[in-house]
């Protein structure tokens, strides 16, 4: 497996000759939702860049940073068996970030006002500065992004457009553990009784999608919220139904319309989020 710490480096050793060269951006601390990414990326591509590094700008809070998980040689036993494959890019924050860590400011619209963007201000111009920073530096065809970050999607294929670099944005189906845990980096903070606790978020959509014809929004988000809570430890942050073409949180249910549930929740100081699509039986 062909390993780059400089965009440079990579670029004098990608051939000319690839068919379509796939992206799959990580922060590291890989696990099967990623592997579920890396895997589509392989079948669709000649080659597959995958990216390590973890973004300083689209922290809020440094502690946040400092606690984020790393485990570069477990990584690197996650992706052996790829190896023919992939090509890694490990930067250091100078190859990303010339000029000095800044984040750069984007204008989004109602994607990035609104739950993840409403509580941490700045996150998404964090997020979209180094992918705007890893899409002109690697110049892929393809570039994959799981749904389980669905309004940090939706805030890519926004960028994409806006930087009309011609690289197409695959989204990627949400994973989730056997018992409906969302898969997270951040899993790896919770311990073994918030994590069982936190299985409640997944049965608590289902629930909620069995009632959704006829409970009002503000019903879900009460029951959501007592479910949740339950649990020691646990604080809903929020909870919103929104469109997910423009992600405006809504306050009744139009018929005609498709939305989707959006959530955040603290397990102790961890902090999870999740969403599904609002099924109305």
């Amino acid at each position: 497996m062909l390993i780059f710490h400089s965009a440079e480096e990579l670029q004098k050793n990608l051939s000319s000759t690839f068919l379509s060269l796939g992206l799959v951006p990580t922060m590291g601390a890989l696990h099967l939702g990623h592997l579920s990414l890396i895997e589509k990326a392989i079948k669709e591509n000649t080659k597959v860049v995958i990216s390590i590094y973890v973004n300083p700008t689209q922290f809020n809070r440094p502690l946040d940073l400092k606690k984020y998980p790393k485990n570069i040689e477990k990584d690197f036993e996650i992706l052996r068996p790829f190896k023919k494959h992939l090509i890694l890019y490990i930067p250091d924050h100078k190859d990303i970030y010339p000029k000095g860590i800044q984040r750069k400011k984007y204008d989004f619209g109602s994607l990035s006002q609104h739950m993840e963007g409403k509580v941490r201000p700045g996150h998404f111009d964090g997020v979209a500065t180094v992918i705007e920073a890893l899409f002109k530096k690697i110049k892929p065809n393809k570039a994959y992004f799981g749904e389980k970050d669905f309004q940090q999607l939706q805030i890519i294929r926004s960028l994409g457009e806006k930087l009309n670099l011609g690289i197409e944005i695959i989204a990627c189906p949400l994973i989730r553990s056997n018992n409906g845990l969302a898969l997270s980096s951040r899993n790896s903070l919770l311990s073994n009784k918030q994590r069982e606790a936190a299985t409640i978020i997944y049965e608590t959509f289902n629930l909620i999608n069995t009632k959704a014809s006829v409970w009002s929004i503000k019903k879900m988000k009460l029951f959501f919220k007592s479910k949740v809570e339950a649990n020691e430890g646990f604080k809903l942050e929020y909870f919103c139904i929104a469109d997910p073409c423009d992600l405006i949180p809504v306050t009744y249910l139009d018929s005609k319309k498709n939305y989707r549930i959006f959530i955040a929740v603290f397990a102790g100081k961890t902090r999870l989020i999740d969403n599904v699509k609002l099924v109305r039986m």
